[in-house]
Parts: structure tokens; sequence; C-alpha cells
């Protein structure tokens, strides 16, 4: 779908969005704009990562921002991101993407209140609208964190809950992946020479989720060793228990043995305690372990 929102006569510059491109359009525009060829084949690729370069007099921006659907499990580039070209020079800007975006349908709406008189002021909107979008999700992700914590910690162990905390792991690299990516684009768009106190908000939003994600990045990797630790506490207990009650019964057992064996002399066999005085002597060892155990503070 093709939509012109701005245009030269109001607003002293062009602003095309094009939504689920066809390519008989992106080969209109490119043809008026004068678009490289290679930038229109990337704008078209679904999973390519965020890039700024300049081109023939205008600059090429791809930026990933936070899918608004997801899978619970989304864990790959494609499943929890969506993917906004940007075409940008002093006289045009053209937005592409696949799925229609809420932040530019606010953005066009906010566009006469804000009076943005140049593309460039346009284009910093539009990166901290994007920037914006991992926002919200750090904050959900945060109290997600905190919920396995408990998991961890007070209640027993689940696979489920690895399943999790790896699915959670996933979504945190990545997005810091798409950040860390995101650094020529906003180090383009505030820059010594042209920035102002909009695109320094902007690097200051940036700024801002790089310490969040790096944050939570730290936080989940901390409990997922917290979680295999104390995983390995709990078998070791259990191996402690099982030790303990093998200790029990293991003289016991090397006593039960001894009486076992078919030999046909055997003394014992015969007296007519044997039996009450091997129960007694069993009773006793069991005894001596127990206070044994006890002193060495392994009970």
């Amino acid at each position: 779908m093709f939509k012109q929102i701005a245009t030269k006569e109001e607003d002293g510059f062009e602003w095309f969005d094009i939504s689920q491109p066809q390519n008989g359009e992106l080969q209109q525009v490119a043809t008026r704009f004068k678009l490289h060829e290679a930038s229109v084949h990337d704008c078209l690729q679904a999973d390519h990562l965020p890039k700024y370069e300049k081109v023939n007099g205008y600059s090429f921006i791809i930026f990933r921002i936070y899918a608004e659907q997801q899978d619970l499990e989304a864990d790959t580039v494609q499943e929890l991101t969506d993917k906004i070209a940007i075409f940008y020079s002093a006289d045009y800007i053209i937005t592409i993407h696949r799925l229609d975006q809420s932040l530019i349908t606010e953005l066009a709406d906010a566009l006469r209140l804000y009076k943005c008189k140049t593309t460039g002021q346009l284009l910093n909107m539009l990166i901290k609208s994007c920037l914006s979008t991992y926002d919200k999700p750090s904050a959900k992700i945060a109290k997600a964190i905190d919920y396995y914590e408990e998991n961890v910690f007070l209640r027993s162990r689940r696979v489920s809950l690895l399943k999790a905390l790896y699915y959670l792991r996933r979504k945190i690299d990545l997005v810091r992946r798409m950040l860390i990516l995101s650094y020529d684009i906003i180090d383009n768009v505030d820059t010594e020479d042209g920035g102002n106190v909009n695109t320094r908000d902007t690097r200051d939003l940036y700024i801002k989720l790089q310490n969040v994600y790096d944050s939570l990045y730290d936080n989940i990797n901390q409990l997922l060793n917290a979680y295999f630790s104390t995983s390995s506490q709990r078998t070791n207990e259990t191996m402690r228990v099982l030790t303990i009650f093998s200790v029990f019964f293991m003289p016991l057992t090397f006593i039960v043995g001894i009486y076992g064996m078919n030999f046909r002399f055997m003394p014992e066999l015969d007296w007519k305690y044997g039996y009450p005085t091997v129960m007694l002597v069993m009773i006793a060892i069991t005894i001596a372990i127990y206070f044994w155990f006890k002193k060495k503070g392994w009970l």
C-alpha cells in the first residue's frame, strides 16, 4: 500500500509510506528518487539486520523494532522483531515495512502537531519511536525474571522452567544485538555538527535501553547459574540421603550375607541364642552409626 503522508507544499518535504510493498510500487519509487538497486534489494530482505549507509545523495537505514505480536517462544530475528527500511534525504523520507505499524500511524498523526520543518527532525522522531518499542518489553522481561527467580529458589525444579529461562535469555540476547547493530544509525542521527536537544534525547534513550538490556542479560545469566547451582545442590542432597541409607545397611547386609552362606559347619547356627544375639548386634551397629553421623554433623 502506497501512501503519501507529507507534501512539499504543506510540510516543506515529502514523506511516502509503503506497507506490504509490491515490486511494481518499489520500482516506481526507485526510478523516481533514483534509489540504488542494492538498497531496494536490502529493504525487501525480511531478515536483514540494522544498518546505516549513504548512497548517491541519500541515506539508507534499516531499523528493527520490537514486534507487537509474537510467540512466547520467539527467539529469532524475524519472530522477535519487524523491519522498517528508511530512505532519507533533505527533500524526502520513504518508509517501507511489511506489516502495518502503529508507530507510523501515530507519527503521521503527530506530524503537524510537532511541526517538523525538516526531514532531519522527522527522522529523529521516527528513530526515537522505533527505539521506544523496546522500552515497554524491558519492564515485562524484568517481571518475568522476578517470577522465574522465585520459582528457582522457592519451588521445585521443573523442565518447563528451564525451557522458559532459555527462551527468555535468547530474547534478551537478540534485543541486545539489535541495539548494538543500531549504534551507527543513532550516531549518524545525533552528529557533533548537526545534533540538537531532540537528537541528544534519542541518544539518551538508546543508551538507557542498552544499559537496561545489558542489566537484564546479566540478571538472566545469574539466574540460570543459580538454577543449575540449586539443581546440583538438590541432587547432592538426594545423593547424601541415599548414601546415608546405604551406610546403615552395609554392615547389616554383610552380617546377613555371612549367615546366609550354606556351609555345613557354622557353630552359631546350632546356638540357642544365636538369632537374638545377631539381631542385637545389628541394632547396636545401627545405633552406633547413627550417633557417629550425629557427631560428624551429617544428620
